[in-house]
Order: structure tokens, then sequence, then C-alpha cells
């Protein structure tokens, strides 16, 4: 964050005493992503290793309160190397990804010890373990814990709707990540809320990597729409918002995040979900 020199002593404390008054931000939901490159025409099989193992852990803990969402998602667009499909879970903290892992290890072990009690009775098939192994490539596994900053959710979609959500990659550069999110918060998050309160986004949030593993990108939003179709509508909403300003605000406003981003870094991917369970 930047360092703001005064020129008092006594202003300075004075700045210190109200900072220390205002309570520090709650800090938002974290969700957990597997990147999976499963195998070619291997596509029934991951669904079906899903809903034999995750699915049952995931439920039960939304069930209990612990999972607030999980679904997979699918990539529109395939390119070499990329992610053939991911599964998220959404939790309140660190607790909650704990008690979903150590349930997964469970949930395996479990499958293990009856298969292994089938095969000693004579009843020999693929494993669990052998059958993950035939229907992705492990080694190309990537896992992301990520939390929300800033987030806004409408009503939850009907019944049967899957979304697609487009996922926007920033990289912010060191130290401005308060910037950024000040600057986000103030010129792009009234947009999506009037988004939201049309029923055009379902759901929006700027979140952040809570590991960071490596530098490739430190931020994304992410927009989850009803249909493809709606999504037509969130570019001419922000043209219009810009039209509605001077020249010298455009430009303002256009600086402030060129000053805190690395625009080269940005990309963005466009999925559709496949699974899509939100806690009642």
């Amino acid at each position: 964050m930047r360092k703001l020199l005064f020129v008092s002593l006594t202003l300075l404390l004075l700045c210190s005493a109200v900072v220390a008054q205002q309570p520090a931000p709650t800090p938002g939901p974290l969700t957990f992503y597997y990147d999976y490159t499963v195998q070619p025409g291997k596509e029934q099989e991951f669904m079906t290793l899903i809903n034999t193992i995750g699915a049952p852990v995931r439920d039960k803990l939304m069930a209990e309160g612990v999972v607030l969402a999980w679904g997979m998602e699918t990539p529109i667009l395939r390119y070499p190397g990329g992610t053939t499909n991911l599964i998220w879970f959404a939790v309140q903290n660190y607790a909650g990804v704990e008690k979903v892992l150590t349930a997964m290890e469970a949930r395996q072990a479990k499958l293990a010890a009856d298969e292994a009690a089938a095969a000693r009775r004579g009843n020999r098939g693929m494993t669990t373990a052998e059958r993950v192994r035939a229907t992705f490539d492990m080694s190309k596994t990537r896992d992301w814990l990520i939390r929300d900053l800033v987030a806004n959710y409408g009503p939850p979609p009907a019944t049967g709707v899957l979304p697609y959500t487009r996922y926007n990659f920033v990289k912010v550069k060191p130290g401005r990540g308060q910037d950024y999110r000040r600057v986000w918060e103030k010129y792009n998050k009234p947009i999506f809320d009037k988004l939201v309160a049309d029923g055009t986004v379902l759901a929006f949030g700027l979140a952040a990597e809570d590991v960071k593993p490596d530098g490739d990108w430190t931020h994304f939003v992410w927009i989850a729409t009803p249909t493809m179709a709606a999504a037509d509508k969130i570019a001419p909403a922000f043209a219009a918002d810009p039209s509605r300003r001077s020249e010298k605000d455009r430009k303002e406003i256009t600086d402030a995040f060129l000053e805190v981003t690395e625009p080269d870094k940005a990309r963005s991917i466009i999925t559709r979900s496949r699974i899509f369970k939100v806690k009642p």
C-alpha cells in the first residue's frame, strides 16, 4: 500500500487513531478449485467418478452447513495444455476447507477398503484409484484457494439453470492490491450491482488468491449469468457509464486502473456449469 508522507507527527497520530477505530473488513468466503485434464473420451467416466467420490461428501457437508455451494464447470474455449474440467466448492473459512478435505480422504479410504474386501471375495475389478488414473492426467491437476473480496448475489437460479461464468484474470502490481480494490469498487461494482438487480447477472465477485504458489495473476473478477445471451448486456452497460462522463473523467478512470495493474497479463475464460448446487 502506498506510504503517505505526513508533514507533522500530530497529523500522523490523528490519522493512526482514526484507522485503529475502524473495524477490519470481514473476510469473504473461500473457494477451492481443482483444475483437471480429462483424457479424450473419458468425460462420462469423469462424471461417474464425481458422483462416486466427491458429490456424496460435498452434498452431505452442504446439508450440514459447511459447504455453501459447489459445482463442476467446463471451459467453452479449448486450447493446448488448457484445463478441461474444474470442480469447486465454497466454504466460509479454513476450518471448512479442512472438513471437506478430511471427508474426501475418508471417502476414498472407505472405497479402497470396500474394493479390497470385494477382491478377497473374488470380485476383482478396477479400483477407484485405477479408474482415476485412467480418466485424467494427475500430473496436470492444479489446485487454487481463492477468497472473495467483494461479491453480490441475486436470487438463486431457477431449478435446472446451469450458469455460464466469465473469469477475468488480472495481475496487480506489487503492493497495490488495496488500491486496485478501491478503484474497482468505485467504478465497476455499481455497474455490476445494477446488472444483478435487473437479473442480467446472477452473481459477481472480485477475488484474490489466498495462497499464491506462483505469480501468473493476483486477482480475478467472476461474473455468472443464466445464459450466454445475458452476457451481451454487460459490455453495453459498461459503455453507457463512461458515455455519461467527461473526457477528463474517462481518462482518469483509465489511468487509475493502468496505474495499479499490468494490462499485458490480463486474460479471460468462460465456463459452462455442468453441476451447480447452492445451499438452500
